[in-house]
């Protein structure tokens, strides 16, 4: 029998979170407020928090809130150009915030990110089955792989200065897995060829 290969042939890019709320108005056609909430415990920028976001509660472009700009800019440069070019784009400015975890994974998940302008609150509940999402570097026509634990939400609400986004979950299968557009993404590896 052949030996198990017990390490992945890849390089780590970076590892942490991507948890993301996708809010629509129009049953899933488009996506009127879009979030992609980053928590990098390791990359060559080094750690920190960052949040992308596209709502009309802040105006008609993406916006950018970070506790550490460096990680910010090499998500921009290394994995959000994959994943959804608007957050991509490196002269958007980045706002100083502070990121803080409230609530946890059998009720209600909060995600509370401080600014001087405000708070921006992200909220996921009535969460589904867990599994592992496994998208070695090349699949989908992607340069890098992913390997994350998704645990996708029925009910989530985005909340800015007080006011609640319109717009709802959209409930969706991915790959073959019941899910929906608003997941907490957890243990989430991102990787490339040697």
């Amino acid at each position: 029998m052949a030996e198990p290969q017990l390490v992945d042939p890849h390089d780590p890019v970076m590892t942490g979170e991507n948890s993301f709320l996708r809010l629509s108005n129009d049953g899933g056609a488009s996506f009127v407020h879009r979030t992609s909430h980053w928590r990098v415990l390791w990359s060559p920028a080094g750690q920190g928090h960052v949040l992308f976001i596209e709502t009309p509660l802040l105006g008609s472009v993406p916006r950018i809130y970070a506790d550490n700009a460096g990680v910010a800019r090499f998500l921009q440069h290394e994995i959000e150009t994959l994943l959804y070019k608007p957050f991509a784009d490196e002269s958007l400015p980045i706002v100083d915030a502070k990121f803080e975890r409230g609530g946890h994974s059998l009720s209600t998940v909060e995600e509370r990110i401080g600014t001087a302008e405000g708070a921006i609150v992200l909220s996921w509940w009535n969460l589904m089955a867990p599994f592992v999402l496994t998208l070695p570097p090349g699949a989908l026509n992607r340069p890098l792989g992913v390997y994350s634990t998704f645990l996708p939400a029925r009910e989530a609400q985005l909340t800015v200065n007080g006011t609640s986004a319109t717009g709802k979950v959209i409930l969706q299968d991915r790959f073959g897995r019941p899910a929906s557009s608003c997941c907490l993404a957890w243990s989430e590896t991102w990787t490339k060829p040697q």
